[in-house]
This record gives C-alpha cells, sequence and structure tokens, in this order.
C-alpha cells in the first residue's frame, strides 16, 4: 500500500515519521504527473512545490492554522493532500474539482485563488482579523511563480510591515510566472541568491557547525547565525524585505524536505511580520518540464515518457494564433505597433511578436493595470500600442482604462484573448464582463469578430483609428473560416453593421461568436415556418445607427445574444436604444447572453449549451418570442 493511500488529510500526514516525509513528496508528485498526462491540467508550477506543500502542512496544523496559495495552479499537491486525492481526475471538468482554489470545496482552501498576487492582502486580512477576534492560529500567505512582480503584493507588505501581528509570508522563487519572470525584481533576487560571495558564506558556516565540537556547538551556532545575518542582510533579498519590516528567513532550498521542516518549525515560534524565501525549479521531477517550464505549464494529456501530446490538435488554428500571425504581419510593414502583454506571451501568441519584433515587444509582468498606462503613455508619442491581455485580466486594469486612456481619446488597441466562456479554467478566467465593463467608458469602440478573418479586420480598424481606444475580444477556440494574410484583409468599416439574412418575423441581433449559431437557429426556424432577419452587430459601440433603425422599423420581434453576462451587457444596451427610439410600441424584445451569476469550469461548448447559447437554444427561445411569450423557457422561468 502507497503512503497516499493511508494520507487522506494532513492530520495522518503529521502522524508519519519524518522519515517518510520524502515518500510521500515523490508519491505526490507521481499522482499529479499521472493525472495531467491523462486528464491535462496546470502541471509545472505545482511539481515546483511538492516539498513545500508536505512541509507546510507537517509543520503547520491546518485547517486550524490557515495557509494562502496565491495563483491556485500551484496548489495540486495541496489538493491531493487534503482529501481530494481521488477526485482529482476530475479537475477541471464539469462538476469536477475546481482548477482553482474555492472556499466552498474544502476547508483547507481558505482563500479563493485564480487571479495572481492576492495572498498577501487576504492573508493579511486574515490575520488582523483574527488579532481583532482574539483567536490564536497561524496564518502564511504562498506567493510566487512571477506574481511578486505585480503591485498588489507591494501594496500588502507595506501595509502589513512595521507591525506586531504573527504573519508570514512564503516567497516561492522559482525564476517564473507562466512564462519567464520580467523586470527588476526578478534579476534583482536572482543576481543576490546567486551571489558567489554570499553562497561561500554560508559554506563556510556550515562548514565551521559541523566541525565545533559538540559542547560548543551551541555557542558556535548562535555566532555563525549572527555572522551569516549580516552578511545576508549586504548581499541578498533580505534588505528588500527587512526594509519593508519583514523578518526575512533565507534563502532556503525548496526541495530540502528536512531543511524545509527545520526552517518552519523555527518560524512557526517567531513573532511579528516574517518573510520565508523559498528556492524551487518548477516543472520538478519532470525532465521535460525542468528543462522548458514555460510550455509546460500547463499541459494537454500527454504520454510520460516521450512527453507528445496523446491527443492530436486537428483542424484550424486557435483565434490566439490567427491574431498573433495576423498582428506580426500588419507590424512589419508598420513600425508605429509595438506589442504589450502582462506575462502571457504564449496565451495571447504575442510570444510570435516578440521574435519577429523584439525591440517593439513588451512583457510588462503581472501588472496589467501598468500595462495600460505604459500603453497610454506611448500612443502619446505617435506608438500604435496593441494590449494584448486576457478579458479577466483586463478587468485588473480598469480605472487605467478609463482615466489613462479613454478620458484623454488616446489611441490603444485592447486584444482581449479568452473573451466569454474560457471552460476548463472555469469562473476567475471566463471573460464574462468585458462588454458590459467596455461599453460604459465614454469613446471607446467595442467590437466583436464572427470569424478569424473579420477579427483582423477590425485589428485594423482599431490601428486605423487616431481619435480614441478600440477593443477587439475573441473566444478560448478555433477559428471557424480560413483566414488569409491580415495584408490582404480590408480594415473593417467603422461603426457598421453587417446584414447577414433578412426575414419578417422576427431580428437576431447577434455578437461575434454568437453569429454563425444564430444564422444556424435562423436555418432552423426557417424549417418551422418562421423567417428571421440575422444582423451581424460586430461594432456594439459605436453601433450602425442606419442599420438599427432599419431592422428596429421592421420587427417587432427581436432577439439580441452575446457572450457575455446579460446584466448591462450589449443586450441591455440595445433594449434602451430600441425602446427610445419606438416608444409605446408593441414590442416583444429578448436578450440572451451569461448569467447574472459565476459560470463554473467544464467544457465550452458544453457551458454554452446549458446556456441556450448554441443554434439549438437560439432557435428555441426565438420560438418562444415569435409565438408571444419571454423567450426564457418555461422551466427557467419557474425556478427563477
Amino acid at each position: 500500500m502507497s503512503l497516499l493511500d493511508e494520507v487522506r488529510f494532513p492530520a495522518d500526514l503529521r502522524g508519519l515519521p519524518r522519515e517518510k516525509l520524502r515518500q510521500l513528496a515523490d508519491e505526490a508528485r507521481d499522482r499529479h504527473i499521472d493525472v495531467v498526462a491523462q486528464k491535462g491540467g496546470h502541471f509545472g508550477a505545482s511539481l515546483g512545490v511538492v516539498e513545500l506543500t508536505v512541509a507546510l502542512h507537517y509543520v503547520y496544523d491546518t485547517p486550524r492554522d490557515q495557509i494562502i496559495w496565491d495563483t491556485g495552479h500551484q496548489a495540486y499537491i495541496h489538493k491531493i493532500l487534503t482529501g481530494r486525492n481521488e477526485r482529482l481526475p476530475s479537475i477541471r471538468t464539469r462538476g469536477g474539482l475546481a482548477p482553482f482554489l474555492r472556499r466552498d470545496e474544502s476547508e483547507f482552501d481558505a482563500f479563493g485563488a485564480g487571479h495572481a498576487a492576492t495572498s498577501i492582502s487576504a492573508a493579511w486580512g486574515m490575520a488582523v482579523g483574527r488579532d481583532l477576534r482574539g483567536s490564536d492560529f497561524d496564518v502564511l500567505a504562498v506567493i510566487g511563480d512571477g506574481a511578486m512582480g505585480c503591485g498588489l503584493a507591494y501594496e500588502a507588505l507595506n501595509n502589513a510591515g512595521h507591525t506586531e501581528h504573527d504573519f508570514t509570508v512564503v516567497l516561492n522563487d522559482n525564476d517564473m510566472s507562466i512564462g519567464p519572470a520580467v523586470g527588476a525584481l526578478n534579476k534583482y533576487l536572482t543576481s543576490m541568491v546567486t551571489n558567489p560571495a554570499y553562497n561561500k558564506v554560508r559554506d563556510v558556516v556550515k562548514d565551521v557547525l559541523h566541525r565545533a565540537p559538540r559542547s560548543l556547538g551551541h555557542i558556535m551556532e548562535e555566532v555563525a547565525g549572527k555572522l551569516e545575518d549580516g552578511v545576508k542582510h549586504m548581499l541578498t533579498p533580505g534588505m528588500l524585505f527587512e526594509a519593508l519590516g519583514f523578518r526575512y528567513v533565507g534563502p532556503v532550498d525548496g526541495h530540502d524536505l528536512d531543511e524545509l521542516v527545520d526552517t518552519f518549525t523555527r518560524v512557526r515560534k517567531m513573532h511579528g511580520p516574517i518573510l520565508v524565501h523559498v528556492l524551487t525549479q518548477k516543472g520538478k521531477g519532470f525532465h521535460l518540464a525542468e528543462d522548458d517550464p514555460w510550455t509546460w505549464h500547463a499541459a494537454s494529456p500527454f504520454d510520460k515518457i516521450s512527453g507528445t501530446a496523446t491527443r492530436k490538435k486537428a483542424g484550424r488554428p486557435r483565434y490566439q494564433k490567427v491574431f498573433g500571425k495576423g498582428l506580426v504581419e500588419l507590424a512589419d510593414e508598420d513600425p508605429r505597433i509595438v506589442a504589450i502583454t502582462a506575462a502571457m506571451p504564449d496565451g495571447t501568441s504575442t510570444d510570435l511578436f516578440s521574435r519577429a519584433h523584439p525591440d517593439r515587444y513588451f512583457d510588462v509582468g503581472i501588472a496589467e493595470g501598468h500595462g495600460v498606462t505604459f500603453a497610454a503613455g506611448l500612443a502619446t508619442q505617435g506608438v500604435r500600442p496593441v494590449v494584448a491581455i486576457y478579458s479577466t485580466f483586463l478587468q485588473r486594469g480598469y480605472d487605467n482604462i478609463v482615466h489613462d486612456v479613454a478620458l484623454q481619446d488616446l489611441p490603444v488597441v485592447f486584444a482581449m484573448d479568452r473573451a466569454g466562456i474560457a471552460g476548463a479554467d472555469g469562473p476567475t478566467h471566463n471573460g464574462a464582463f468585458d462588454i458590459a465593463y467596455l461599453l460604459a467608458v465614454p469613446n471607446m469602440a467595442v467590437t466583436a469578430g464572427k470569424n478569424g478573418t473579420e477579427t483582423l479586420g477590425l485589428l485594423r480598424a482599431g490601428l486605423a483609428r487616431e481619435d480614441g481606444p478600440f477593443s477587439l475580444r475573441w473566444p478560448r477556440d478555433a477559428v471557424p473560416d480560413e483566414v488569409p494574410s491580415a495584408l490582404t484583409i480590408d480594415p473593417v468599416p467603422f461603426g457598421t453593421w453587417e446584414v447577414l439574412r433578412n426575414g419578417r418575423d422576427l431580428c437576431i441581433l447577434a455578437v461575434g461568436t454568437m453569429v454563425l449559431p444564430a444564422l444556424d437557429a435562423a436555418q432552423e426556424l426557417a424549417a418551422r415556418g418562421i423567417d428571421a432577419s440575422v444582423v451581424n452587430c460586430r461594432y456594439l459601440k459605436p453601433y450602425d445607427r442606419a442599420v438599427f433603425e432599419e431592422m428596429v422599423s421592421s420587427h417587432d420581434a427581436i432577439l439580441t445574444v452575446e457572450e457575455g453576462t446579460v446584466v448591462n451587457g450589449f443586450g441591455a444596451y440595445m433594449t434602451r436604444e430600441i425602446t427610445s427610439f419606438r416608444p409605446g410600441a408593441p414590442l416583444r424584445i429578448e436578450t440572451m447572453g451569461l448569467p447574472d451569476d459565476f459560470v463554473e469550469h467544464g467544457g465550452r461548448e458544453e457551458l454554452l449549451a446549458e446556456m441556450d447559447l448554441d443554434a439549438a437554444g437560439i432557435a428555441r427561445r426565438a420560438r418562444a418570442l415569435v409565438d408571444g411569450g419571454s423567450g426564457v423557457p418555461r422551466s427557467t422561468r419557474e425556478s427563477a
């Protein structure tokens, strides 16, 4: 029987003799590799914190002591050790384990984790709340995988330092985020930790301790510790964190279980704000991930020996690849174009741009707000910045969009990947809100293409706009069309819609990914004797007033469909415009989109079908609307 069969919860782990911890760590690492190889999922970050996770649950009394993980993709081992090992193969599937951490999934998930750099702020709040309530337990924030490049982490450190509250931050320093970590701080951490003078002092100290007579061991240990501390603060990041008010411990080998257990056993007895600097290797224990942690941040199902994908990717390219290739082609001809991303070069395919035009490519790290304002500054100098960030992550730069870009009418293009349903990554990564939050921004052009070709046509239109910001969105999906070179695609005329089908009974105003399903729905409706118009509303704002008036004047039943929240989305916007244009008319208007709720993880097509955002669902809602109902199926009305 393996140790993992015996260790279902951390209490079982703490009952093991210390010499068994190495075996448990090896088994947990193998389990993680086996499951991700079969099912796919986030990979490299959790491999790097196997020993750290085992040590933390061994030393601390979890869940009474609370560990707050930053970015849940480093917490698969934590899930294995906290009662979820048997269910691990269900991770990221509909009804299965969540891809990240959730308070409603386990009492061991002290705080939800999805976006980076939230752990220190949350843990600090929990520590202060503990003391206000007179409780007594330890609170630790585990941050890393690039998150220390995010300003939120330093806001929290600045607030927490120079206080007397007991609070521990564990810096998981793996020199990586999803891609290689960038910026001055990363260089500082790396250069200090690898400083030969510091490492020589550490070796000398250890040698002195080893050779000291047993009777003088405690004295020598104290002297050597003070010597090491002095040099450490001169040569390591201890200077930075001590200046912020934290007692600095480390660097510690994050794969040496004995050193980790000894370190945290000592730290647990200390008081005040403490930072433990742990050095780990992303992808540790799987040779391919060790050699290429960027590629192996996440993985589709693969063969454990060769690393080759076991599910062959066939068919058309994904939107992100079409965008990345098209942006490079446009930049080849226009030297003003630059690309900006926030630690997502591969996810946005701006890595293609980085290779083609390295001097015009900027990865700002996990600092979306900075990236947006940086783009605004570039735009004042005649540069044409394209900011490529996931829809859900761009939320973190919203204030910068409003005040630094839109208020100044600066021509910045926002290219949003993963707009709509992100699928297996779940509610923290679904791009549900960008339509609603960008429609609210004055002078922001809000657009969505029906396919890959139109997406590049909108990109060209955005780059041609001189008097304000421009946004375009696309899904985490393959394009439905053969996409030619971006240089052969005309810009989509500004503020125009496209009437794809004329009918007498119903008008469907469709946005982006919903245009083609709406056309398919119209075919199904025609077979049932319902004649529907379908309009490609590729410019949500400014919208095509001429086509709008034509459609609204000739239809009393209007259905809007979008892959975004129905609350304050395009449908809500159109409802206001339609009722203003035809006040008092006998109109029947229905809006379809993502519900006023957080959509759970699962397959993209599966989730869209559940929400009626496919051809069959659109047709059902259209039939109900034409028949005089609300457009909402009876079962949904009764459950509301």
